[in-house]
């Protein structure tokens, strides 16, 4: 269903864009890296967060971690993840495969500025093994998001694992 929503979405208005799929999952963007065969940061993956009452959408290029501090300035909030079961309840969208397009039910939508980086992006499209290739600003324009700078860069950090200072990797 989800897939199919993401399918009509486009074909209602971008027609001109097609969904990507392949026969392995992109649930993570490791995986939909190395299926799509581009660089992680190409990747744009869709957090589902909660502030306060409300559940947003936060696109932020696959190389990129939300800065918790940039995060509360910007939002004057304290994020939260959606649980896993509540995501797919609110974007209609299974986790692994959520996009800000064809949703639900609408959903504010914001962007980060760590996708315009590049030429072209990849966010899933409704499916673990779907995707959609498509320049940052004409995604922000489809779903009608907002450009926000909320996270950092996190490539030092791959080497020795998530958070990983030099003296840590030593």
């Amino acid at each position: 269903m989800s897939l199919a929503s993401v399918k009509a979405f486009l074909l209602s208005h971008a027609p001109d864009l097609q969904v990507v799929e392949v026969d392995t999952s992109t649930a993570t963007v490791a995986l939909a890296a190395a299926a799509h065969g581009v660089e992680p940061g190409r990747i744009a993956k869709t957090l589902s967060l909660r502030i306060g009452d409300e559940v947003i959408l936060l696109v932020i290029s696959g190389d990129a971690r939300l800065d918790n501090q940039k995060f509360k300035a910007t939002f004057r909030a304290k994020p939260s993840m959606l649980q896993f079961d509540d995501v797919e309840a609110a974007t209609g969208h299974p986790v692994g495969g959520v996009t800000p397009l064809g949703l639900l039910q609408p959903l504010r939508v914001f962007c980060d500025e760590s996708l315009r980086a590049y030429d072209d992006v990849l966010p899933a499209a409704g499916a673990m093994h779907a995707a959609v290739r498509l320049s940052p600003a004409r995604l922000a324009e489809l779903s009608g998001a907002t450009w926000v700078d909320v996270t950092r860069r996190f490539e030092a950090d791959t080497a020795g694992g998530a958070g990983a200072t030099p003296a840590a990797t030593a």
